[in-house]
């Protein structure tokens, strides 16, 4: 009986883990482990709101920055990354899509992508969205807006 309940506490975890991760590339979904994991590091969330499979901008930050190597030698150190995503045909739980509708209602999201600075506590310290230039620029940019804080 005890390993056949260590074997659902494990699956338990795993799966709670993988939902968690679902962004990929180190990008989390839940806000309470971003802000968890922010605190226990003492770096900021950079919080991506994404229509990740129809966005054109979202999609086109992805690919010019979020994907590349330059700003993902970053965030591994300096940042605790959150996708919020609003996809089309992809499928979310239902607790995920609560979450993501009342995250953009509580920083008033008005379009995709919007890009978050927020403190381990969730308080935002800054706002922007994509820029032209590639990864090296986006983290010269993500450390202006964080060092004005």
């Amino acid at each position: 009986m005890k390993v056949k309940g260590f074997v659902y506490g494990l699956v338990l975890v795993c799966s709670l883990t993988v939902s968690s991760l679902a962004g990929g590339d180190g990008w989390l979904t839940s806000f309470e482990a971003a802000k968890a994991e922010a605190a226990k590091r003492q770096v900021p969330i950079l919080v991506d709101f994404s229509g990740s499979d129809w966005c054109g901008w979202c999609i086109k930050l992805d690919k010019e920055v979020f994907s590349q190597d330059a700003f993902k030698a970053y965030a591994k150190t300096d940042l605790v990354l959150l996708l919020v995503d609003f996809p089309r045909r992809a499928k979310l739980s239902e607790t995920l899509k609560k979450q993501n509708d009342l995250l953009a209602e509580k920083f008033e999201v008005q379009g995709f992508p919007t890009v978050l600075i927020l403190s381990a506590q969730g308080k935002e310290l800054a706002r922007t969205g994509y820029m032209p230039g590639g990864a090296g620029e986006y983290v010269k940019h993500v450390k202006s807006l964080i060092g004005k804080k």
